[in-house]
């Protein structure tokens, strides 16, 4: 047979093939040792394809079966299949990874947590960001307005090579970097965020490139109006009033909203925002000063808390997921919210008067 490349006949070549479909990750170890390789960019992005065969962002159910079997298995130059790996040793297994890989201990993979695992070029790995996460969508909102250069509402190609090229120049990490590489980065980075296939980012998609630590407004403290203190307002409140100038305003409210959106919608972009922010300040921002401050935000939480606590009610002992009110309705909470208030604060009125007998008869003159 004629020798083929790399000094392998096109027989070998051919079972080299045939193995590789048997099991993916064996291409990645190294032939002597089974150790795994580095991985580049675009080979990480392979192994993600590969098992993320649904295109939905996540590991899960038996593709987080199949990756675990034949990343075990890989390791057996001679083994033919992930068929090896038993029932018991998989569950085993699993609940190990997900222990130290599922960080959000939903249950499934996402691209950062598999990053966590699988060796990588340094220089690409830097760009998930797992030691160094936002402290608040206000920072993201901050660094989104920075490099949506032609506010276009999306994070173009060369706008996120931009990013990229910063991120690694503030790790001290750009003289490491090629042009090439960076555009390889770039294009991995696009393959792996851009959900919508599109070839730009928009927000909901940069979000995962560019976590924070937590989103404050998905505790579960907010899941019933009674359970919400003093103290947890002012700790939102100061954890969007960046400047402490006493409002929630600019890259603050939008991040505040971005923060709010999430709990109502997945998959969102820069038009989402500005519709959903049109229609919350509409309901919620009483003095019309496009701002939101702490009485504003106070209502928005107990509307919001509220709201959480009737979802639970509804769905009680059902085994239903809690419904998700559309966004209008979730914009009329604050505006809800402020009439009970008005209701509750003229019942204290009228009742603090009629056990005193300070009411007036007759023509009264009141105000508000």
């Amino acid at each position: 047979m004629a020798a083929g490349f790399a000094g392998l006949t096109d027989e070998e070549r051919k079972m080299s093939s045939q193995e590789k479909c048997n099991n993916f990750m064996r291409q990645f170890r190294d032939d002597e040792s089974r150790e795994l390789k580095k991985l580049t960019a675009n080979q990480f992005m392979e192994v993600w394809s590969h098992y993320d065969a649904d295109g939905n962002g996540y590991i899960e159910g038996s593709e987080l079966d199949g990756f675990l079997k034949e990343f075990v298995s890989s390791v057996n130059s001679n083994d033919s299949g992930p068929e090896s790996v038993s029932d018991s040793m998989l569950q085993e297994l699993k609940e190990c990874f997900m222990e130290a890989y599922d960080d959000n201990q939903d249950g499934k993979i996402e691209i950062r947590e598999l990053a966590q695992l699988l060796p990588m070029e340094e220089n690409f790995l830097l760009l998930f960001r797992f030691d160094n996460p936002l402290e608040s969508s206000v920072e993201f909102m901050k660094i989104w307005k920075t490099y949506d250069k032609d506010n276009s509402g999306f994070i173009e190609a060369d706008e996120l090579k931009n990013f990229l090229r910063d991120l690694l120049k503030e790790a001290k990490k750009d003289q490491d970097v090629s042009e090439d590489k960076l555009i390889e980065y770039t294009d991995t980075m696009l393959q792996v965020f851009d959900q919508n296939k599109d070839g730009k980012l928009q927000l909901s998609e940069m979000a995962k490139l560019l976590p924070v630590k937590e989103n404050f407004l998905c505790r579960s403290v907010f899941k019933g109006a009674s359970k919400l203190t003093k103290e947890d307002i002012e700790r939102v409140f100061a954890l969007y009033d960046r400047d402490n100038n006493g409002t929630i305003e600019n890259e603050e409210l939008n991040g505040f909203l971005k923060d709010l959106l999430e709990l109502v919608k997945k998959d969102y972009d820069a038009l989402d925002l500005q519709e959903f922010q049109d229609a919350i300040m509409r309901g919620c921002d009483f003095n019309k000063d496009g701002k939101i401050n702490k009485k504003e935000l106070t209502m928005i939480l107990l509307a919001l808390a509220k709201h959480g606590g009737e979802d639970e009610l509804q769905t009680a002992g059902t085994g239903v997921q809690p419904i998700i009110h559309p966004l209008s309705e979730i914009a009329s909470m604050g505006m809800k919210a402020l009439k009970m208030q008005k209701l509750r604060v003229r019942h204290f009125v009228s009742r603090t008067l009629g056990s005193t007998g300070a009411a007036p008869t007759g023509n009264t003159a009141t105000s508000s």
